[in-house]
């Protein structure tokens, strides 16, 4: 089967998604604070969401660098996960997904955790298919273009997996 060869580009605010969620009791251990798990959840969610915003097809999780909870997030609080793509090559993608947790009465902000995401665009018979190019708009946004880079490097090296 060919792959379609994909000609446009698309800036990394097309791609931007902001999710929010109340944490409830279901959410959390018996100590008030919210599983690391479910959160990976949400991330994953809010990374997925803004590759197929950028690709436009399906796509699937193939990668997820070091997740470190900075901050505990509790019951009542909002999280909010903001996610753009920071990386777009052949067929492949990194999201990179911000996590703040507010208390809703006081709105104080927490930054808990940003993540790197991978995932593959598939077409729909399931086959890895080409994205968009990705292009910053801003200086902030071209610096993380090129920090996903060397992450990219990284991960392919091979060190990353010995780490």
């Amino acid at each position: 089967m060919k792959m379609e060869k994909v000609d446009h580009e698309k800036p990394v605010s097309a791609s931007r998604v902001t999710l929010a969620q109340l944490m409830q009791p279901q959410h959390a251990n018996n100590q008030g604070n919210v599983h690391g798990g479910w959160i990976m959840k949400l991330m994953d969610e809010a990374g997925a969401l803004a590759c197929m915003r950028h690709a436009q097809n399906r796509v699937v999780t193939v990668a997820v660098d070091r997740m470190t909870f900075q901050q505990p997030i509790r019951i009542g609080d909002l999280v909010t996960l903001t996610a753009e793509v920071s990386y777009a090559g052949r067929t492949s993608m990194e999201a990179e997904v911000t996590v703040v947790a507010e208390d809703p009465v006081s709105g104080e902000c927490t930054h808990t955790n940003t993540a790197y995401l991978v995932y593959v665009a598939l077409d729909n018979a399931g086959i890895p298919t080409e994205v968009p190019k990705l292009f910053s708009e801003t200086e902030e946004e071209q610096r993380r273009i090129e920090t996903a880079l060397a992450r990219r490097k990284h991960r392919l090296s091979g060190e990353a997996d010995r780490s």
